[in-house]
């Protein structure tokens, strides 16, 4: 059976389909055009992005393989991309709202830490969390905030961060609000903000306590449950 069998007249997902064939062996131009896809090529296998429709159900993945953390670093010079349970995940570039949101919330982090002689730091994007310290799952957080000097390496963090931080986009927002929310707090992250700029909103998920659990606006006054007394209103960050 050819993909073309497997997939004409299919509805599928906004997950992705991933289908082990080399590039010779399908025609990506008229799959981009039939399907309103994105293609990505890794190596000799295409992971094939596909747009959520309304009304789409979700498909199983055809020939469906378990990615490590060895495939990501075989990555093309300058791709990056995210391994969640064995599934591989590529990021697109920031826009640059994304990118202000994220500097500016490292920053205000840092300063605060600094100011206090705090023994966390905070990191960035792109930084690698290897975050079940197994070879299924592999994030870049847009902020990590760790307090163990002990799990960080040259390679990253080896292990749960204590305070994550996403940015959601449209590309991420599935993953952000799903996948990541469930695997960070089984991993042991300690508290989560999701950090929406098309809507304006913050989900804060204090997975300690949950006493601070909550949904905010960027005109709040957000309390950090790892840090009581300090707070972040992200619209004053936008000014």
């Amino acid at each position: 059976m050819s993909i073309w069998d497997f997939i004409s007249g299919v509805s599928f997902g906004g997950t992705c389909f991933c289908a082990e064939y080399t590039v010779d062996q399908i025609n990506l131009f008229s799959l981009q055009a039939s399907f309103s896809c994105k293609v990505v090529i890794y190596s000799k296998e295409i992971i094939i992005h596909l747009s959520k429709q309304k009304g789409a159900v979700n498909m199983p993945l055809l020939n469906e393989r378990i990615y490590t953390i060895e495939d990501i670093y075989s990555l093309p010079e300058g791709e990056r991309a995210e391994l969640l349970d064995g599934r591989i995940y590529s990021m697109s570039p920031p826009s640059t709202r994304h990118q202000i949101l994220t500097g500016e919330l490292y920053a205000i982090i840092r300063n605060y830490i600094r100011e206090k002689s705090g023994q966390c730091r905070p990191y960035i994007a792109p930084f690698a969390v290897f975050l079940d310290e197994d070879e299924k799952n592999y994030v870049e957080p847009d902020v990590s905030v760790i307090c163990s000097s002990d799990k960080v390496n040259d390679k990253g963090c080896h292990g749960a961060p204590d305070w994550i931080i996403e940015i959601a986009s449209p590309a991420t927002q599935n993953r952000d609000y799903g996948i990541k929310l469930f695997k960070y707090r089984t991993a042991g992250v300690r508290e989560y903000w999701i950090v929406n700029p098309m809507k304006e909103i913050v989900n804060v998920y204090d997975f300690e306590k949950e006493i601070q659990n909550g949904l905010y606006s960027f005109d709040d006054e957000i309390p950090v449950a790892i840090y009581p007394g300090f707070s972040i209103r992200i619209s004053v960050l936008l000014e």
